[in-house]
């Protein structure tokens, strides 16, 4: 499981290597009559909403990565007998500690830590999520045999500015760290203003709903203190 989310971050900034696992995961799948996973993106949707978006919320992405990750998700229900499609929001784990790829959480300490000036956006709000929570999550839920579209993230929301905020005090480090607005920050990929994510599906199915953001985050610091070994 924690190899499964390594590879979920990684596909995060790959499209064309996520579409060429996807169909390789479809074709394996299928011979074997195996079900199917697919970890998507609040970034299907376009951030039109101010209010959590639930599964039956239509997708309409604004990005490269949004619109393949929902054709992703598309052929894995077209396409596979048994499926389990999971959208997931601003995921962090302690893989992104170790490795090159990081997370938004190493990458604002690693960068305050040089005394670099931060320029962070404020006016985009989603759910930060961890993936340690998100696994443990979702191992009873494909062992329940559910099947189809489920949204799984904490809950709460918050800015990207106010989530960098709270990993600085959370640490104790000192930041030289600014809102500013997405025309400003001025990121070559559209991302939606609001994509935070209800996990409707998910307390219907029976499961207890995830913690809050804030609660989730100070338990990932802890345990970013200790040596890093995948999820048992």
């Amino acid at each position: 499981m924690a190899d499964l989310l390594r590879r979920l971050e990684l596909r995060r900034h790959t499209d064309n290597d996520g579409d060429r696992l996807t169909d390789e995961g479809i074709k394996a799948a299928e011979e074997i009559g195996a079900l199917m996973l697919q970890l998507s993106t609040d970034y299907v949707f376009d951030g039109e909403k101010t209010s959590p978006y639930v599964e039956s919320d239509e997708a309409r992405p604004i990005s490269v990565y949004g619109k393949s990750r929902l054709a992703g998700e598309r052929a894995v229900a077209a396409s596979c007998r048994r499926h389990l499609i999971i959208r997931t929001c601003g995921l962090y784990g302690l893989a992104g500690k170790v490795s090159k790829m990081g997370n938004f959480v190493e990458t604002m300490l690693r960068l305050a830590e040089q005394g670099k000036s931060l320029r962070v956006v404020s006016d985009q709000v989603c759910t930060p999520t961890s993936a340690r929570e998100l696994a443990r999550k979702m191992l009873p839920l494909i062992h329940s045999g559910a099947q189809g579209l489920f949204h799984m993230s904490n809950t709460g929301e918050c800015s990207w500015f106010q989530f960098a905020q709270e990993i600085f005090r959370l640490a104790g480090v000192p930041a030289d760290v600014k809102p500013v607005t997405s025309e400003e920050y001025a990121a070559k990929a559209r991302r939606p203003k609001y994509s935070v994510l209800d996990n409707r599906a998910f307390r219907h199915a029976g499961f207890a709903d995830f913690s809050p953001w804030n609660e989730a985050l100070p338990q990932y610091m802890e345990s970013r203190r200790q040596p890093w070994r995948p999820l048992a």
